[in-house]
């Protein structure tokens, strides 16, 4: 298959958001799409950027994407990269494309001088753990929290 990988655009924020939702959806998320569009648009494209962000096309359609950002550790006291989020549209799975943007957000990682690179995924996507495991993915048994500020 016939694809290409590239930074997202501000041209792309409408189909970015439709791959949000099916993300959320897919993960059995809430997605409520309240000012995200200006969020996004903002957390990176602007001056101070907060997330980055890159997209996969095919036949010039954007297909997929993944985000990231960098944070610092405490324990390792050390930068690392963090994924927030990939996603690829169901049709265009197990063609590799999921290795490519691994790949490449490892490069970034390694370009930025980061000590490793995290991520996480649902308890059951099965498929997801099954892939990362077998990319050299190590699984750690946490209980992820989240508590409101607004």
């Amino acid at each position: 298959m016939n694809y290409s990988i590239r930074i997202c655009e501000e041209k792309d924020i409408d189909k970015l958001l439709d791959l949000c939702r099916q993300h959320a959806e897919f993960e059995k998320s809430a997605y409520l799409p309240d000012n995200k569009k200006e969020k996004l648009l903002e957390a990176i494209f602007s001056e101070e950027k907060l997330l980055n962000c890159l997209v996969v096309k095919v036949q010039g359609e954007v297909i997929g994407y993944t985000t990231y950002t960098f944070d610092f550790s405490t324990w390792d006291a050390q930068r690392f990269i963090y994924l927030d989020c990939l996603y690829i549209e169901e049709n265009y799975r197990s063609f590799g494309i999921g290795n490519v943007l691994m790949d490449k957000i490892q490069e970034i990682g390694k370009e930025h001088n980061c000590i490793n690179m995290q991520w996480q995924t649902p308890e059951f996507n099965e498929r997801a753990i099954k892939f990362y495991k077998r990319i050299g993915g190590i699984g750690k048994e946490k209980v992820r929290f989240t508590l409101p500020l607004n």
